[in-house]
């Protein structure tokens, strides 16, 4: 039962269950015991009607204080089970928040950013304008929303959004992105942050050039599965990758 109704909000169900087989069963093995005492233990030992509804009832009693230690014990490990699977999921927040905030505001990160910017400046202002106010789109939600266990797909994509508008300034004709979201998925929940990880990691592994360019569809299939694909074109050099976020997404979901 606990195998098929493993959930708090399916103690009812289990409770009942167990109730279901245990009312029938009870007073057939107490009546059992009972003839089975006075046929090998005590030949023509006399049952009364009073004995077998008081051994009857002695066993109820039983039976429901068995079920609610037995409860008791069970819902104390999950308490203490979820309290343990809590602290997980808050310290793999945590890490995914300051490995993201680390790739985002490392020194090559800003370098390239600046240096896209300090050209448009002087080639296109109004463009400038634009990266700036994007790139203080994708700080600002690296600072709130990453904080959040779950957020929107439609929040999720507005960030994205910003962020491969930095990718498209930098890179040019060399990388494409394309969307194809059924507007009934929008208010569908995911970690924050797992968008712009598998982007980057596109970026990150694969070459980016005008002649060939990376294209990233993201997409939510009929069955309701997020994708996140792109072209293959890998790098000849290979590039140090730690697996950290990879990592950290499947953790979070996992805990989810």
């Amino acid at each position: 039962l606990r195998k098929k109704y493993p959930g708090f909000e399916q103690s009812v169900r289990r409770i009942t269950a167990w109730t279901l087989v245990t009312i029938p069963i009870t007073p057939f093995f107490i009546t059992a015991l009972f003839y089975t005492y006075r046929w090998f233990v005590l030949p023509g030992y006399a049952i009364t009607k009073t004995q077998l509804y008081w051994a009857i009832l002695a066993g109820f009693i039983i039976d429901i204080l068995f079920l609610a230690f037995n409860e008791g014990i069970y819902t104390f490990s999950k308490w203490k089970e979820n309290i343990q699977e809590a602290a997980q999921l808050k310290k793999v927040n945590l890490q995914t928040q300051f490995e993201s905030l680390k790739n985002q505001v490392n020194p090559h990160f800003l370098f390239n950013s600046i240096n896209t910017l300090s050209s448009l400046i002087h080639e296109d202002k109004e463009r400038a304008g634009q990266f700036i106010d994007e790139m203080s789109n994708v700080y600002r939600y690296l600072l709130r929303n990453n904080e959040e266990e779950l957020v929107s797909l439609s929040t999720e994509l507005k960030f994205i959004q910003s962020y491969y508008h930095l990718l498209k300034t930098r890179y040019g004709n060399g990388i494409e992105m394309k969307l194809n979201i059924d507007g009934k998925t929008e208010d569908y929940l995911l970690p924050p942050l797992t968008l712009q990880l598998l982007v980057e990691n596109a970026v990150k592994h694969n070459n980016v050039l005008k002649e060939t360019p990376l294209v990233i569809e993201i997409a939510v299939s009929d069955e309701g599965w997020l994708i996140i694909k792109n072209n293959l074109q890998k790098k000849t050099i290979t590039v140090d990758s730690s697996k950290i976020g990879l990592n950290n997404i499947k953790e979070k979901f996992r805990l989810l």
